[in-house]
């Protein structure tokens, strides 16, 4: 494989700069769409279980580009443009955007593997519900999967049909209810570019890890330290189920594979590799 020489430093090298075009015309589309057609972008390119009959194989890609507000593009672009501009000038367009769809494609991976265990823990808990209803046992499968339901209703269905226990129609509909959740996981879109961030990220913290950050342009703290400090607070989320509604496995699954790309290109081209 030929060497890579930078001629320069680019403050926005092609790669980079042309994903944030990218990712910034897909959210202006995706708003664009909602408000003039009532089209929902979303749904139709952010990555769905392969279960969902909104799954379709090319989301594997589209997700990456698509993100849900302001907030969520502005951070993952800061962070490409931040960090990724370095990588992008120390190995050349082609190895980054490689790195980057890997570890964008790793995000999602993760994700779906998770959600694959929490598929199946639903389906025994809908299934034992199935074999064995009430309005108790309905009321521990909502407890749950709570977020897969609108808390609300659900808690006054519960609160009528304690009220009138023997009426079978609150029985029929909970079954109904119940039966609904799995697709309803499976069609929980997630979107955005975090995977790939993130294990852009953590290529960072391993080229240069005696770089400093400064967190909140204040508290100067080296790379190898904000990486490491970042991935450990990603894995509690991941577990624990703080932030709910972030795909904190997409993160972890990017950050595993942009680690493991990493590690073998160090290892096996040691002339061609910063």
């Amino acid at each position: 494989m030929q060497q890579y020489r930078p001629s320069g430093f680019s403050i926005l090298p092609p790669v980079v700069k042309n994903l944030m075009i990218i990712n910034g015309l897909m959210f202006l589309a995706t708003i664009v769409s909602q408000s003039t057609a009532g089209f929902d972008l979303v749904n139709l390119l952010g990555l769905h279980f392969f279960t969902s009959d909104l799954f379709k194989p090319f989301q594997i890609v589209t997700h990456m580009f698509m993100h849900g507000s302001f907030m969520h593009i502005f951070s993952n672009m800061f962070a490409l443009w931040m960090f990724g501009s370095m990588l992008e000038n120390v190995w050349g367009p082609k190895r980054f955007l490689f790195f980057y769809l890997a570890c964008g494609l790793g995000g999602a991976i993760g994700h779906s593997a998770v959600t694959a265990i929490q598929y199946a823990a639903l389906m025994k808990d809908v299934n034992e519900y199935a074999a064995h209803p009430g309005v108790a046992a309905f009321a521990t499968l909502i407890a749950r999967h709570d977020l897969l339901v609108d808390p609300f209703k659900t808690d006054q269905f519960i609160a009528a049909w304690k009220a009138a226990p023997d009426a079978s129609d609150y029985l029929q509909a909970s079954l109904r209810i119940a039966s609904d959740l799995p697709a309803r996981l499976a069609d929980i879109p997630i979107v955005g570019a975090s995977g790939a961030v993130f294990g852009v990220l953590i290529a960072f913290g391993m080229l240069f890890p005696n770089m400093y950050l400064y967190v909140y342009f204040l508290f100067p703290v080296k790379a190898k330290y904000f990486v490491i400090l970042y991935a450990a607070l990603e894995l509690y989320a991941g577990f624990t189920g703080a932030q709910d509604g972030v795909a904190h496995f997409a993160h972890i699954g990017g950050a595993l594979v942009g680690f493991i790309i990493v590690k073998f290109w160090q290892r096996n081209m040691r002339g061609n590799f910063y």
